[in-house]
Formats: C-alpha cells, structure tokens, sequence
C-alpha cells in the first residue's frame, strides 16, 4: 500500500478520477448516471447522483477492500488512533452491532448499563448474548440517568467472572461519561474486553480538554458516529478496534449484515470528514465549545432554565461531562423538555434534536454559527415569558430499573399474545418500547411491565414524545410472553 498522510482523500480521489474517464455504464445502479431519473437529479443533482456508482476494480470493494477503500480505512485509523477502522454505511446501529457480534455468542454474558442506544438490545436479540445489566443511579432534579460507578462493574465483573465484555457509553445522550480509563483497566485485568458505543463522542478525538476517547483510554472496540458531530453524511459510521482484535474476524462479521452494495456517497464523505478533522478539527471543535459555554451562561442568566455542565460532575457516575452537549433541563418554568421542543420547532422554527419529559438537548457541532445559538437564546427566552408557568411541571425520571426476566432473544421469539396495553402489568414484554430519540427503551424484549413504566409510557405519550417500538404503532396494544403472567 502506499504511503499516505492525512491531507489525502484516496476514495475521493478515485472518484474524481473516475468520472474523467467517461465509462458507459452496462452496471448498477439503474438509473445510469442519473439518467434514468431526472426527477432525482434535479433534487440531488448530477455531481451527486454521478458519483453514486457501484463497486468496480478502480473504486475497490468495501466487503474486501484491497486499494482505495483500504487506504481509507488505513487513514482514519491513524486519525483515531486505532489499530483498524472499518467505513460503515449502515449507520452506528450497524457499528454497534458487529462490535458486540464480534465478540459474544448465544449463552455468552455482557456487562452493560441499561441506558444503551437499542441497537445494543437488538444486536442481543440477534446473537443470543444474554446481558449483565448494571443499573445507572439517577440524578433526580434532572430525571436523567448517569454513567456506571467503577464499584459497579467491578461487582459486577466479580459475580460473572464468565463475562466476554464490558460496554460503556461514551458518552450518554446528556453528555455524561463513566471513568472510562478504569472500567478497561478492570475489564482487562480480569480477562474480559471493553467496548464503547461513542455515537456521540466523534469529537472526543480531536479536541482539546474533552472527555477520553475509547482508543485513548485502551477500550478493544468502539462505535463512532461521523455523522453526527463528525459533519459526514447520514447512516455514515466508523468501527474502530484495537490491537486486541482480530481485523479479519471483526470483517467477516460485518459482512453478515452490512450490504454488499456500499453507497460511495457515505464512503466519500467517511473519506472528505475525516481528512478535514485531522487537518481543521481541534481548531473547529474548540470554537464548538466556546460557543457552547457562551449558549450555557446565557441561558442560566434568563432564569427557570438550567443548562447544565460540568459542575456535576462527582468523580464517578459522572467522572466527566462532554461540553458540547447543550443540555437544558425545563421543568422549573413548568413546561417538558418535549413541549419546548415542539414550541421552538412550531413557533420559532428551530429543530432541537430532542426533547423528553425534563430536558431539550440543542447538538452543536463544527456547522454551527453564533447568530443560531443568539437565536436559540432568545426564543428559549421568549417561551418563557409566553408559555412558562410558576408551577413546576411533573418530574417523572427517565430511567426506571428494569426488571429482567429472560434474554432478549429468547423474549423476541417467544409465543406471544397482544393485550391492551393497560392490561399488561405483571407480564413479560417480547418487544421495545421507547421515546426516540434518543432511542434508549423504556421496555426492551425480556422485560417485566410494571405499574411504573405503565405511568411512564401514558405521560411520556401525552406530552407528545415520539414513541416507537412496538408492532402497535399507536402503543394501544402491547406484545407479551403468552403466559408469563
């Protein structure tokens, strides 16, 4: 392979030179060139939909990279200070799940916390693993969950000896990370890996004064979505391993599930993201945090709302916190997050990334400009004074203990009935139940309903969060284990 540098761009550049080169094309895609569809080329148009191409001798094979796609991988291994990266184009939920295939089988155990993404419960449901859940504690003015103590994963590392892996978020939606560096030291020392789902911890590897990165920290795998604050396209991902991992093991269980029709769209712009964080990103991720901190103190000033950082932080549930989330916690001014969403999207038309029953997070990232964060600024302002209340709205917290009962696979495929859904305590669920985003379930397959994630669901539902999950669309009905009441 030849020697590269990261001022390189090899997938691109291939395609640049492939769209000299005036091949006829007698391949898919169907609609050659574009020429097939000019409705899609007039709303994409022709630079776009010329590009979107498939896998041939000069543009190389994303199941079997050998030349352009491999220099690629090589390139941004560098860049995250990895032993391998793989360019995933079925989003992190793809990532995540060939992380976890990689290194669990049926019967296998896995140490993690609950709040994870479901990609995590859906890449159970599809192996068999059967998972070590350990319970984040809550913050309980917030509502929100928080990171894993060390003395729980070390508990719980010691009554499973047997585990495979640890996973940890890094960080959570909210911003919050565990003591990363020591969890994989515990791990490691008892024989077990580390895994990271860092969809959200992109810029962790470029900025300065950040929370660890996975690879820094000596974590075996991690999941990292450029799409999100990396500035790639959507569904575009990242699978990083460490030395620890075999490169050709981690391949051929992505190829189980990842198509064989890789987009070159997602693979360029892996390719075009990653060259300008290696060249621009510690200088553009530190003009994302000062915007942040600016966005933080402006909004505590309006009173009501508290946008919160890193004077959380207590040196183990939440050892340390990403200032790049603009997290935002509501309900002083007697309004949901999710209803402050709603009125900044209807009435001011600002999208937030998502609200839930106590908080709105605003996601900045290197496309951000200051007049959007005045603008956010002064709408939240706004909201209060149109909208607040004196009374507090209800708190209801985010994250309730979940009672398991059986694996995640095993609750999937069981026989299974569907009741109303009011009907359904006592029984063990045999699908998800979530708000998304952000995705993390409020039931997940194998799970006992309770009185309390009943509640939870019913007022979630009527201050408008999205739901999703359940076979019902209208969470009416609700799929259960046939007799395991």
């Amino acid at each position: 392979m030849r020697e590269l540098t990261q001022d390189k761009a090899p997938i691109f550049e291939a395609l640049e030179r492939f769209k000299q080169m005036r091949v006829v094309p007698f391949d898919v895609p169907g609609h050659k060139r574009g020429r097939g569809n000019p409705e899609l080329v007039r709303l994409l148009g022709e630079q776009c939909v010329g590009i979107d191409v498939n896998s041939m001798k000069p543009l190389d094979n994303l199941c079997h990279p050998v030349s352009v796609i491999a220099e690629a991988e090589q390139l941004a291994a560098e860049a995250f200070g990895a032993a391998h990266a793989f360019l995933m184009v079925g989003g992190t939920t793809s990532a995540v799940q060939s992380m976890i295939l990689s290194v669990v089988k049926r019967g296998d155990k896995i140490i993690l916390p609950r709040n994870v993404h479901r990609s995590v419960v859906g890449a159970l449901i599809l192996c068999g693993a059967v998972p070590v859940y350990v319970n984040p504690e809550c913050d309980m003015r917030l509502g929100i969950p928080l990171g894993m103590k060390v003395e729980q994963v070390e508990r719980a590392i010691k009554e499973n000896p047997d585990a495979r892996a640890v996973l940890v978020n890094n960080p959570t939606y909210y911003g919050i990370c565990s003591n990363l560096r020591e969890i994989v030291r515990l791990a490691h020392s008892h024989g077990m890996l580390c895994l990271a789902d860092e969809a959200h911890g992109t810029h962790f590897y470029f900025g300065e004064n950040l929370p660890v990165s996975a690879m820094a920290a000596g974590a075996d795998m991690a999941a990292v979505s450029m799409h999100k604050s990396g500035g790639s396209l959507t569904q575009s991902s990242l699978l990083l391993t460490g030395p620890s991992m075999n490169e050709g093991h981690v391949r051929q269980i992505i190829n189980l599930t990842q198509t064989t029709s890789g987009s070159y769209l997602l693979l360029s712009s892996l390719d075009i993201s990653r060259r300008n964080l290696a060249l621009r990103g510690r200088e553009a991720f530190a003009g994302v945090v000062r915007m942040a901190e600016d966005a933080r103190k402006e909004i505590n000033a309006i009173g009501g709302y508290y946008a919160f950082s890193r004077e959380l932080m207590n040196g183990d549930s939440i050892y340390d916190f990403d200032v790049t989330k603009l997290s935002v916690h509501t309900l002083d001014i007697g309004l949901a997050g999710i209803e402050v969403y709603d009125l900044l999207r209807d009435e001011y038309d600002i999208q937030i990334e998502f609200g839930d029953l106590g908080n709105l997070l605003a996601y900045l990232s290197i496309g951000d400009r200051q007049r959007d964060i005045e603008r956010l600024v002064s709408a939240l302002a706004e909201i209060k004074r149109r909208f607040g209340t004196t009374g507090a709205a209800m708190a209801v917290p985010e994250y309730i203990d979940p009672q398991v009962a059986v694996s995640p696979q095993d609750a999937f495929y069981a026989d299974k009935v569907s009741l109303p859904i009011e009907e359904t305590a006592g029984y063990i669920c045999s699908e998800f139940v979530m708000c998304y985003p952000p995705g993390i379930p409020i039931l997940a397959p194998g799970e006992r309903i309770t009185e309390e994630i009943l509640t939870y669901i019913a007022f979630a539902k009527e201050k408008g969060c999205t739901m999703t999950g359940p076979e019902d669309p209208d969470i009416l009905q609700l799929n259960v284990i046939k007799g395991s009441r």
